[in-house]
């Protein structure tokens, strides 16, 4: 069962948009830290970019569960799968890596933790009402490589502290690094600037933010490249903008495949996880009598919306985060 740790973070951003709500840590079942990304609306895009990254576009977005740190060599050898890395380390990012075997890691991954996946096999089609692993949509990484801020990069303007923040060109010395050495973005993410740059589920085309919708945006239906955001370790300062927009032929050919490009994992999180709730010891009936964790397993609940909901007072058990299956541990006042 996850480990659920709350985190108050930073970022310049305004009362009711995106970033408002400083999200949650918790550990998976394989041992991989995730941050709870909270829903919101965000300006997606660029217009001082390059002609890709316009027009600016207002975005919104549920809730989403998204690895703390890229996908790294030790957890992608737990499957069985083969290693195609060219620079070695158990802690460095796994790279050279087409999109089609990342979309199988995702599936793997979600197996060994009783979750259904998101990709089928044969056509690598993504059902994003499955609560497995994926890999995140273009706007899902934007989203959560800005936290809240507006920014060129996730720490500010100037390219001037990049190098506190990534790994790229200037200072990689042509490799990749172990991940977390650099500080993190607001929102506690790793590396979303450099080392390597990041699949994202979307198909690439240079016209789609003119027909993207606002909600829940997911590319285009078909393409022959899909989206690499972030920037890596032979990037320009330019390329590692949280806006900038990049793409790789390297879908499903090894041949193609390239050392500069790795992934992190998503999972959707239910619409409910909000705001955590507050202590307390006790309250009127139909509240919990604790309402931050678990009588019996100790978890921290992200169910705020519960507490207030007079209409589950009678409700008896909680889900696992991550593992699934109840736990009746909740205990309210008109049950105790």
């Amino acid at each position: 069962m996850g480990v659920l740790m709350l985190v108050v973070l930073s970022g310049c951003r305004r009362p009711g948009e995106a970033g408002a709500v400083s999200p949650r840590i918790i550990t998976t079942p394989s041992g991989i830290e995730m941050v709870l990304i909270p829903g919101g609306s965000f300006e997606m895009g660029s217009d001082r970019g390059s002609p890709d990254e316009a027009p600016v576009h207002r975005v919104t977005l549920g809730p989403f569960w998204m690895d703390r740190y890229e996908v790294v060599q030790e957890e992608f050898r737990k499957y069985e799968l083969p290693d195609p890395s060219h620079f070695k380390g158990p802690r460095k990012p796994l790279e050279q890596i087409n999109w089609t075997d990342a979309a199988l890691y995702c599936n793997d991954r979600s197996l060994a933790e009783g979750l259904e996946p998101c990709y089928d096999e044969d056509t690598w089609e993504c059902n994003f009402e499955a609560n497995g692993y994926r890999l995140p949509t273009e706007a899902e990484w934007e989203y959560a490589c800005r936290a809240g801020t507006r920014t060129r990069y996730s720490f500010g303007d100037s390219a001037g502290a990049l190098a506190a923040h990534a790994w790229y060109a200037d200072n990689a010395a042509k490799a990749t690094h172990p991940v977390g050495q650099k500080k993190p973005n607001p929102w506690g993410l790793y590396d979303m600037h450099g080392n390597v740059s990041e699949w994202c589920h979307d198909y690439y085309a240079e016209d789609y933010y003119r027909q993207s919708p606002q909600r829940d945006p997911r590319g285009p239906g078909a393409g022959r490249e899909r989206v690499i955001r972030g920037g890596a370790w032979n990037s320009s300062a330019d390329s590692c903008r949280s806006t900038y927009r990049a793409s790789s032929l390297s879908i499903d050919d090894t041949c193609l495949s390239d050392d500069a490009i790795g992934f992190r994992c998503v999972r959707s999180a239910p619409s409910s996880m909000g705001v955590p709730p507050k202590k307390t010891a006790g309250g009127p009936r139909g509240q919990l009598l604790t309402l931050d964790k678990c009588v019996k397993c100790q978890e921290l609940t992200p169910y705020g919306s519960y507490a207030a909901n007079a209409a589950l007072r009678s409700w008896r058990g909680h889900l696992a985060l991550v593992s699934g299956g109840p736990c009746y541990g909740w205990r309210w006042n008109d049950a105790a």
